[in-house]
């Protein structure tokens, strides 16, 4: 296998230049600047969130590290988190617990609304911490490209939290599409259920008073004041202009991260709204559907990148045979999958594909959850959006001269399409390292090992073009883009939202 490998990375040679560094996905931080811990020496991690999403993010780093201090404004969202780690001191202005902690933190998860991502981040790493910060990495096209600069300025380990990008699918759809197995590509087309959070509704929302356990005054951060909203937090909102990405935003950087990856995509001349339902002034709409333009890359064609949300089924997409599966199989394939394949040690986010694909059972509608909501109000949310996430279709699909290729939310169960070419199929031999899972990533990266495989030398370009994205749809027609001088150079209004506006008060550094 070894000589195998030698000889694929020389027969691919510039196709592969860039896309497989040589210490892995980035370049590796010296081990003094990154105050090298031993693997058997576990980190102090601090987290800028500790309710919703980033409960799991930090129960995920308890299993191997230090979690020793915690920060939200909504206390009661937070509740369990803060319950289950009694002993870390606790906080609802990030920038005390950076000053109060310093010496105490090693490194800094950021789970908070996208509008803060990139300040909390900086403050971070300003402070020469590791940080981990969800998806999206930023709001704004000026922040993505700050945060990738200060990584390198503090020499700090990073990860975005797009769990796709260390998943064994994800590796494995390059692989194929680098062997030539579709020839050419040419077009992808991905898709989500996404929004299931309010979007495209022509009027703010009703207002009323802040709740004691919620500081509203530090939620909004470096955002313009404003009235108090229900509907702003704890969850929906994604959904406005001012604090969210909208549904590319949480979902595009897991289900493009194969297609980032594989075609190696860099950044778009153009990006177009192509159609919208639902259009607003401060909302992103109910449905939408994007064009991304790619020029050609070394050994790679021109490639049209086309993204739907809002869809309860999978896209209509020519040439795609009457009744194959894309993307995420149903959840009664999961179910049949997760019985009978035992997947590397826990480093792939969904699956692998297995030929009991071709047994599993057929799809099913999906059946009414009978049970009763929960009565605290944050689990009850956690249900019914639970409950709406798993209606409707995500993935991905590869349009190539040769054939095509579809890959679930994560990379998860690629596969050639028809499926019935997989019957025969051998994957090609591996050229791209396998991750050790998603936070053991990161958490090596912090101790002085390979650099995560989406650090912000990788994150930072890829989820710029997902936040220009966004921002077409705020604007009709195309927007031409000029990635090295960052500027859109057709829409004076465009360009000037590439850059995030700070409350008084509040500042990047």
């Amino acid at each position: 296998m070894g000589h195998n490998i030698t000889r694929r990375h020389f027969f691919f040679g510039s196709l592969l230049a860039g896309a497989v560094p040589a210490a892995g996905f980035g370049t590796s931080p010296s081990l003094k600047a990154l105050g090298y811990k031993s693997p058997n020496e576990k980190l102090n991690i601090g987290s800028i969130g500790a309710g919703g999403k980033a409960a799991s993010d930090i129960r995920a780093c308890s299993e191997t590290e230090n979690i020793v201090a915690l920060c939200d404004v909504d206390s009661q969202r937070a509740a369990r988190i803060f319950d289950h780690f009694s002993a870390a001191p606790k906080y609802q202005d990030f920038r005390v617990m950076l000053d109060k902690e310093e010496k105490n933190i090693d490194a800094v998860i950021v789970t908070v609304p996208d509008f803060m991502h990139a300040t909390a981040a900086n403050w971070a790493m300003e402070r020469g911490k590791h940080v981990y910060v969800q998806k999206p990495l930023a709001h704004t096209i000026w922040e993505c490209r700050q945060l990738a600069d200060a990584a390198k300025r503090y020499n700090v380990a990073t990860q975005m939290g797009n769990q796709g990008y260390s998943n064994e699918g994800s590796r494995q759809c390059a692989e194929m599409i680098w062997s030539g197995a579709i020839g050419d590509v040419t077009e992808v087309h991905a898709w989500t259920n996404r929004p299931v959070w309010p979007q495209g509704l022509p009027d703010l929302p009703p207002t009323g008073p802040v709740p004691s356990t919620f500081n509203w005054d530090l939620w909004l951060g470096i955002q313009s004041d404003r009235p108090y909203s229900d509907k702003y937090a704890p969850f929906a909102w994604r959904g406005f202009y001012d604090f969210g990405c909208g549904a590319l935003g949480d979902m595009a950087c897991h289900i493009l991260g194969a297609p980032n990856m594989a075609l190696r995509l860099g950044s778009p001349t153009s990006v177009e709204c192509v159609s919208q339902e639902g259009k607003s002034k401060y909302y992103y709409p109910s449905k939408s559907v994007i064009r991304f333009d790619f020029p050609a890359r070394a050994g790679m064609p021109p490639v049209k990148i086309f993204w739907y949300d809002g869809l309860k089924q999978q896209p209509d997409i020519p040439g795609v045979p009457a009744g194959e599966i894309l993307g995420d199989p149903p959840r009664t394939m999961r179910t049949a999958f997760k019985s009978t394949v035992q997947p590397r040690e826990s480093q792939i986010q969904g699956g692998v594909f297995t030929s009991d694909f071709f047994n599993a059972p057929p799809p099913e509608q999906p059946k009414q959850d009978s049970q009763p909501l929960p009565s605290d109000p944050n689990a009850r949310l956690d249900r019914q959006v639970g409950r709406l996430i798993e209606q409707g279709s995500n993935g991905s699909l590869f349009v190539g001269s040769k054939g095509m290729i579809t890959t679930g939310t994560y990379g998860e169960w690629t596969r050639l399409i028809p499926v019935e070419k997989m019957r025969d199929y051998q994957f090609p031999p591996e050229v791209l390292t396998r991750s050790p899972g998603h936070y053991r990533d990161w958490i090596r990266a912090c101790k002085g090992g390979d650099p995560a495989c989406s650090n912000f030398s990788v994150a930072s370009p890829f989820a710029e073009w997902i936040t220009l994205g966004s921002l077409s749809m705020r604007f009709e027609g195309k927007l031409d883009w000029d990635a090295e001088n960052m500027k859109i150079t057709n829409n004076a209004e465009a360009d000037a939202l590439i850059r995030p506006s700070f409350r008084k008060g509040w500042s990047f550094a």
